[in-house]
């Protein structure tokens, strides 16, 4: 194993060779990281405690040539960068070597396009060492997402794919569903925020379709797809003859009551979703309620739950902390951005105190003032990643992941009346 200060005289030299000016940001980290039999080598270009440089092609060359044959560095974090397809041929170069130790690559937030996920795609054909693979936030676009749809005909390592906010569009969406009708390896699939013109949501059908088969996926990500409620019925439809899924988040939608109404009665028949993010939609009242009926039902299995910004109201908030205290499996619930009214706010500040709902499990925190009972937010929120770890259910076709869990900040945000 090459030690640090090994690794970051070779980095000088590489810069040296190649006439390309050294990067102060990638040198101090590369100082600074701990050796390690093996490690992830971070650089994002958004320190929040100092102004980075941030990396472009010339610094993803420089890299690449530095971690060739390096066993030490297993994953590389280079998000908020500004690496374009250019820098990611570089990069990928190490996703061709034989000896490739890499497992992670998060390239979140740079400039990459179609070519770059081409490249990507290309490389990961044959590679049998990459696990996860982060390129939420680059415009690939359609054509982009298609050549990483294909890819996963032949790829049988890769077991996490971002591809949040890239543009796809409906055709490429599809093909995802279509192939992970027949991929047995990936367990996390994030396609939230497409590019969708089409109100007729054939890409529902077609999820629909795939999760009724699919045996292996354990967290989706469908965030901000304007999905209706005909496609949440579709989706339930997909998700009866499921038991491999436990993640489902359909943030940002437009579900509404009628829809919920279709995934209350699937949490009702099928034990095996734990963690559904519901933020962001319509379900109001009424749909709260159909939430409560399935939490107090004895088969149902969900753990955590948020239904945070959908214009719920006293009876629906109130038959959620009722539910609660019939059901002892729930047990992380987020409800900030609802109209929280006096009564609703002595509910929660109850299973709260009674040590019900532990005050790092929800994203509200209980005050007095004269008498009376307020609900202020707090920064905890659902976690990003679905981890065996923090389940007891002990299935075959769980994911766990360096990255899993999330550790939300526990610092107050607002005092503010309900």
């Amino acid at each position: 194993m090459m030690a640090n200060g090994n690794i970051s005289e070779f980095y000088a030299d590489i810069c040296a060779e190649q006439e390309i000016k050294i990067n102060p940001h990638v040198l101090k980290v590369l100082k600074e990281s701990k050796a390690t039999d093996s490690f992830t080598l971070k650089l994002p270009g958004n320190n929040r405690l100092r102004r980075v440089q941030r990396l472009d092609d010339r610094d993803a060359l420089a890299l690449s040539k530095c971690l060739r044959n390096n066993q030490s560095v297993t994953g590389l974090d280079v998000r908020y960068n500004n690496i374009t397809g250019e820098g990611v041929r570089h990069l990928v170069d190490l996703l061709q070597q034989d000896s490739s130790a890499l497992k992670s690559l998060n390239l979140m937030f740079n400039d990459i396009q179609t070519d770059g996920a081409e490249a990507l795609a290309k490389s990961l054909q044959c590679n049998s060492t990459l696990l996860r693979l982060t390129l939420s936030g680059n415009k690939i676009q359609n054509r982009g997402a298609m050549h990483l749809a294909s890819m996963l005909q032949l790829n049988c390592t890769l077991q996490e794919l971002e591809l949040a906010h890239c543009d796809l569009a409906t055709q490429s969406v599809i093909a995802f569903a279509i192939v992970l009708k027949s991929n047995r390896t990936l367990l996390r699939v994030d396609l939230s925020r497409p590019l969708l013109f089409s109100y007729q949501e054939e890409w529902a059908v077609h999820v629909s379709e795939m999760l009724a088969v699919n045996s292996s996926l354990v967290e989706l990500h469908l965030g901000t797809m304007g999905m209706s409620d005909g496609g949440m019925e579709r989706l339930a439809d997909g998700l009866q003859l499921n038991h491999s899924l436990r993640y489902l988040d359909l943030h940002g939608n437009r579900v509404t009551r009628d829809g919920v109404r279709h995934l209350a009665e699937l949490l009702k028949k099928n034990p095996s979703l734990e963690v559904i993010d519901l933020s962001a939609n319509r379900i109001e009242d009424e749909g709260a309620v159909y939430l409560s009926e399935a939490v107090s039902w004895p088969r149902c299995s969900l753990r955590e739950l948020s239904v945070c910004r959908n214009n719920i109201r006293t009876e629906g908030l109130l038959s959620l902390a009722h539910a609660m205290t019939e059901n002892t499996t729930l047990t992380h619930i987020y409800i900030w951005g609802n109209q929280l009214e006096e009564p609703v706010c002595q509910a929660f500040r109850d299973l709260m105190s009674s040590g019900r709902l532990p005050a790092e499990q929800t994203d509200v925190s209980a005050y007095e003032v004269d008498g009376h009972v307020f609900l202020a937010e707090v920064f905890h929120s659902l976690r990003r990643h679905y981890n065996k770890t923090n389940s007891s259910n002990t299935g075959t076709n769980q994911a766990a992941s360096p990255e899993s869990s999330f550790t939300p900040h526990s610092q107050l945000v607002a005092l503010q009346a309900c």
